[in-house]
C-alpha cells in the first residue's frame, strides 16, 4: 500500500532517543566550529569593519574548497551508512581511501592556486586596497591548513556515519580552546607576543587545524575500530568501485559545488556594494550559522538513520523515520527562529560597527529570523533525507535550480538593476529558500527517493 508523508507523525521515544544520540554531539560538534568562526569574526572585528571585511573574504576561498570536501565527503558518507547496515567493513575501508586520495588532491589543488597570488583571489570580491592586502596576508597563512582539514574532513564524515559522533565532538572542543587562545595571544599581542592583527588570526587557525587533525586521527587508531585501516585496505581500489562509487559522489559533490559557486557570486556581489555592506553580511553569515548547528546536527543524524535503515532493506521505516525528521523540525525550528529575533539587537553589540552597519545588519537578522522555519525544513529534506537515501540527483536538481534559476537572477538584478540597499538584496535572495522547500517536499511525497545504492 502506497505510503505518504503527513507532516505531524507522532514521533515515539525511542525514535527522539535515537536520533538525539547522534545529532546532539553533531550540534555541539558544529556549535564548536561555528563558535570558532563567531570568535574569529569577534575578535578580528575589534580591529575594525576593514578587517571583518578582509577575513571574511579570505574564509570565502575556503568556504569554497569546504564545499568540495562537504561534497566528498558527503557522498562516501551515503555509501558508509548503507555499507554500515549491512555490515560490509571491507567496502568501507575502500570508500575510506577513495575519500582521503580525492581530497588530497583537491587540497593541493586549492593551495597552488592560493598560494601563486592571494591577494588577486581577494581582488575577485572587493577591490578595496587595504582589504586585498590584509586578505591576501591572512590567506596565504591559512593555505597552509588545507591539507590537514581535508584529512579531518574524512575522518569526521566517516565516524559520524557509524553513529561515533564523539571523536569528532572532542577533537572539535580542542580545536576550539586552540583557536582563542592563540587568537588573543598572536591578535592583541598578548603574553609576549606580537600584536599580528588579522596575521595572528590565520597562524591561530593554522595551529588549530592541526592538532585537530593529529587528535582525531589518533583517535581513531587507539580504538582499532573498522577506520583504523591498513594502507593496503584504503588503496584497494578498482576501476568498477571507483564507477560504483562515483555515480553517487558526483552528484552529491555537484549539488555542495553549485550551492557553494552561488554563494560565492552572492559575495562577490556583496563585496560590489562595498565595504560596508560586506562587513553585515559577513556578521550575519556567521551569525545565521551559529544558529543553523542544530539543522546540521539532524540532517546528518538523518542521513545515517535513513542510510542505516535502507542498508537494513527496511523500506517502510524509512518512510516513517522521514516522517519523525520533519515533525520534530517543524517544532525545532520555530523554537530556534524566536530565539534568534529576540536576541538579534544585543548580539550586535559584539561587533565594533558604524551605525549604518549596525542597521542594516539588524534588518537582515529578522529576515533570517522569518525564513528561518523554510530553511531549516528545506535542508533537512534536501541535505539530509534525499542524501542518506541515495536520492543524490534529485537534491541535485532542487537545489542547483533554485539557487542558479531564482537565487542568483534575484541578487544581481537587486543589487545592480535596481541598486536595492544590502537587506533588501539579501532579503530578495533567501527567497530561493522557499522554492527550495517546496520542491523538497513534493519530491518527498513519493517513494520514488528511496535507493539501495550497496
Amino acid at each position: 500500500m502506497k505510503k505518504t508523508l503527513r507532516l505531524y507523525p507522532k514521533v515515539d521515544r525511542k525514535f527522539l532517543s535515537n536520533m538525539l544520540k547522534i545529532a546532539f554531539p553533531i550540534m555541539l560538534q558544529n556549535l564548536v566550529t561555528s563558535s570558532v568562526n563567531m570568535a574569529d569574526t569577534i575578535m578580528v572585528g575589534k580591529l575594525g569593519e576593514v578587517e571583518i571585511a578582509a577575513v571574511g573574504i579570505a574564509n570565502q576561498y575556503f568556504f569554497f574548497f569546504s564545499m568540495i570536501l562537504t561534497g566528498l565527503c558527503g557522498g562516501c558518507s551515503v555509501f558508509i551508512a548503507q555499507y554500515w547496515g549491512k555490515k560490509d567493513y571491507t567496502n568501507i575501508k575502500r570508500i575510506l581511501g577513495l575519500g582521503l586520495v580525492s581530497v588530497l588532491l583537491v587540497s593541493l589543488v586549492f593551495m597552488t592556486a592560493g598560494f601563486i597570488n592571494p591577494a588577486k583571489i581577494i581582488s575577485i570580491f572587493n577591490k578595496d586596497y587595504i582589504v586585498m592586502d590584509l586578505g591576501g596576508k591572512y590567506l596565504f597563512i591559512v593555505l597552509f591548513s588545507y591539507i590537514f582539514t581535508a584529512v579531518t574532513f574524512v575522518y569526521s564524515y566517516s565516524l559520524r556515519s557509524i553513529g561515533n559522533t564523539v571523536a569528532p565532538l572532542i577533537v572539535n572542543i580542542v580545536s576550539l580552546i586552540c583557536n582563542v587562545f592563540f587568537n588573543y595571544i598572536l591578535i592583541f599581542g598578548k603574553l609576549g607576543a606580537p600584536a599580528l592583527g588579522v596575521e595572528g588570526a590565520a597562524i591561530a587557525t593554522l595551529i588549530a587545524r592541526v592538532v585537530e587533525t593529529i587528535i582525531l586521527i589518533f583517535l581513531v587508531y587507539k580504538d582499532k575500530g573498522v577506520f583504523a585501516a591498513k594502507l593496503t585496505e584504503l588503496i584497494d581500489l578498482n576501476w568498477d568501485f571507483f564507477k560504483k562509487s562515483y555515480r553517487i559522489i558526483i552528484p552529491v559533490l555537484l549539488n555542495d559545488v553549485l550551492w557553494a559557486a552561488a554563494s560565492l557570486i552572492y559575495s562577490l556581489v556583496y563585496g560590489r556594494m562595498g565595504t560596508g555592506a560586506t562587513a553585515a553580511v559577513q556578521i550575519c553569515t556567521t551569525v545565521n550559522n551559529l544558529f543553523m548547528v542544530v539543522t546540521f546536527g539532524m540532517a546528518s543524524a538523518s542521513v545515517i538513520m535513513i542510510g542505516n535503515s535502507i542498508g537494513e532493506g527496511k523500506e517502510d521505516q524509512t518512510i516513517e523515520y522521514a516522517k519523525k525528521f520533519l515533525s520534530v523540525s517543524v517544532f525545532v525550528s520555530v523554537i530556534l527562529a524566536s530565539i534568534l529575533a529576540l536576541t538579534a539587537p544585543f548580539i550586535l553589540t559584539l561587533f565594533n560597527v558604524s551605525e549604518t552597519v549596525r542597521n542594516s545588519t539588524l534588518i537582515m537578522l529578522y529576515i533570517i529570523s522569518i525564513i528561518f522555519i523554510v530553511r531549516f525544513l528545506g535542508m533537512i529534506i534536501i541535505v539530509g533525507i534525499l542524501r542518506g537515501a541515495g536520492d543524490a540527483r534529485s537534491s541535485l536538481m532542487i537545489e542547483g535550480f533554485t539557487m542558479w534559476f531564482i537565487g542568483v537572477p534575484l541578487i544581481i538584478m537587486g543589487a545592480f538593476l535596481f541598486k536595492l540597499p544590502v537587506h533588501q538584496v539579501y532579503g530578495l535572495a533567501i527567497l530561493e529558500e522557499i522554492a527550495k522547500f517546496i520542491l523538497g517536499l513534493r519530491r518527498l511525497k513519493s517513494r520514488k527517493w528511496i535507493n539501495n545504492i550497496t
